[in-house]
């Protein structure tokens, strides 16, 4: 994560006094027109050649929307202890938290352990009695956290819940009279392309509403393990962390999260997390205060062109690459083993949803209620098969199994590698248990094919395509063979105790069949 990444949040001095009423707005329906724009059906003629039929439609107008939903769309004040605050203006110890907090303004020299300052973010009410959503950052490490509505009622809040991992928390406010709430949309409609309304309290400034459109989905931008933004081109900036992304029906389909900032401003990239992702969240937080998550136990790692080639897998019938996850190992117990998963299958569907990436199926597994079962489908050995997995809690699971690898010298002329045998000392060097079999790779010749395909010294190999080895006379032997068919080579590889796969392509170096350590006699 860079700092390029910034949380739409401000903050203020605590003897700050200037009231800001956070009035936030969204979308509306279609009605009054701007100017005329070009919308497509596209067709393509005989030769192939995509030739757009444009058909007039109007931009929208957003007044309406904003009228209706603007009761809903709160701003929010975290009281946060200046000695929480690091140098940068984040919160100490907050790992899950990787966007650094702007701290624009001095605080006065009292005694610093009794220092406040006021973090300025936003939320939406999501019922009548009172809940309300909104990012985890905006309140982490708050002694005291009060809401104020769109007519200026200031109210107290409680934290009811929080969840890192996916930056929500679920606040309730106490009042003597029903609110008005804003409903949940369904994120997984939401198109590129498609107009949105983001509403927040930037800069501290009251509600401030700005419009753009979808420009992608499931956006993966190194926050959390479940990383599955919207990301928008509306104008959002600090303080819009919380804030909801409206379509035009009205309803919300994300929290507006984080904005790409070189400049500390917005420069029309921001991301929101999914409101099928809220859903989910804010439903646990609101019945346990917390967020289980399911567990399949399985490393998985992206197939890559090359490695595709090695596994003998088809393009798509539109041609694209494979896609799905390749299993690198299972653990011991979970419900993948169970189920009979291996290392080497690829997993392309879950309960019917296609798996594009490992982190497509993270992001899957996760939302799966621990003890429900699930379908899965993959490919072993090319054919297509499915199991029925029951999922387990994420909490408590144990971590993937790894291993690592031991020496003697053996290599593969054409791979450009210097193998050993696993012995005493090289387990014992590299924390290896009996159990792990597999030959060390002891070097790794420069420019050589196994170089350029990213294997390293210490890396264990463990399988040659789906053939277990055990010894470097027996890897040289199935390395020969796939490469003197001129055929790519997938190894299974143990490295710093996980299990991946690297496939190695002939030909790609110029050292050729030269490119090879020297095979030892006593492999």
């Amino acid at each position: 994560m860079t700092d390029e990444f910034q949380p739409m949040m401000s903050f203020r001095p605590r003897r700050t006094r200037g009231r800001v009423l956070a009035a936030l707005v969204a979308t509306t329906m279609l009605g009054g027109a701007a100017q005329a724009v070009m919308v497509d059906t596209a067709r393509a003629d005989e030769t192939g050649v995509i030739r757009p039929e444009a058909q007039t439609q109007t931009l929208p107008n957003f007044v309406n929307l904003v009228k209706q939903v603007r009761p809903a769309v709160v701003s929010i004040t975290s009281n946060i202890r200046a000695d929480d605050l690091d140098e940068e203006g984040g919160m100490q110890g907050q790992q899950q938290m990787p966007f650094p907090f702007p701290f624009p303004f001095q605080m006065m020299p009292q005694q610093q352990q009794r220092r406040t300052v006021e973090a300025r973010g936003s939320g939406f009410i999501i019922s009548a009695d009172g809940f309300v959503v909104t990012n985890n950052h905006v309140v982490k490490g708050a002694t005291k956290v009060t809401v104020t509505l769109d007519d200026g009622t200031t109210l107290p809040a409680k934290i009811i819940g929080r969840d890192p991992k996916t930056d929500l928390a679920l606040l309730k406010v106490s009042t003597q009279s029903k609110l008005r709430f804003i409903e949940l949309g369904d994120s997984d409609k939401v198109e590129p392309g498609e107009w949105v309304v983001a509403v927040g309290n930037p800069f501290g400034l009251g509600g401030t509403v700005t419009a753009g459109i979808v420009s992608a989905r499931g956006r993966d931008i190194g926050d959390g393990p479940y990383d599955s933004f919207i990301q928008v081109d509306a104008p959002i900036n600090r303080g819009n962390s919380g804030g909801p992304l409206f379509t035009q029906d009205g309803k919300v389909v994300g929290v507006n999260t984080a904005i790409l900032s070189p400049s500390g401003g917005s420069i029309g990239i921001g991301f929101a997390i999914p409101s099928d992702v809220v859903k989910n969240v804010v439903s646990q937080l609101q019945k346990t205060g917390h967020v289980t998550r399911g567990y399949l136990g399985v490393v998985a790692q992206v197939i890559t062109p090359a490695m595709a080639k090695a596994l003998g897998l088809k393009p798509a019938t539109d041609g694209a690459p494979p896609t799905g996850a390749l299993i690198a190992s299972v653990s011991n117990s979970s419900p993948a083993e169970k189920a009979g998963l291996k290392a080497g299958d690829v997993i392309t569907t879950l309960n019917g949803q296609k798996i594009d990436s490992p982190h497509d199926l993270a992001v899957k597994v996760a939302s799966l209620p621990p003890g429900t079962s699930a379908t899965v489908a993959y490919l072993r050995n090319n054919a297509a098969q499915s199991a029925t997995v029951k999922i387990a809690n994420l909490s408590g699971a144990p971590s993937p199994d790894g291993a690592v690898g031991d020496r003697n010298t053996v290599g593969g002329p054409r791979l450009g590698v210097s193998l050993s045998p696993l012995t005493t000392e090289l387990r014992q060097q590299l924390g290896l248990d009996a159990s792990v079999r597999g030959v060390v790779v002891s070097d790794v010749q420069a420019g050589s094919v196994a170089e350029q395909a990213g294997i390293h010294a210490g890396d264990v190999i463990q399988a040659v395509g789906n053939s277990p080895v055990d010894n470097p006379g027996a890897t040289v032997t199935a390395v020969r063979a796939a490469l003197k068919a001129n055929q790519s080579v997938l190894l299974r590889v143990l490295r710093n105790g996980q299990s991946i796969f690297i496939a190695v392509t002939p030909g790609s170096s110029d050292n050729g069949e030269n490119a090879g350590g020297n095979e030892d006699d006593n492999d």
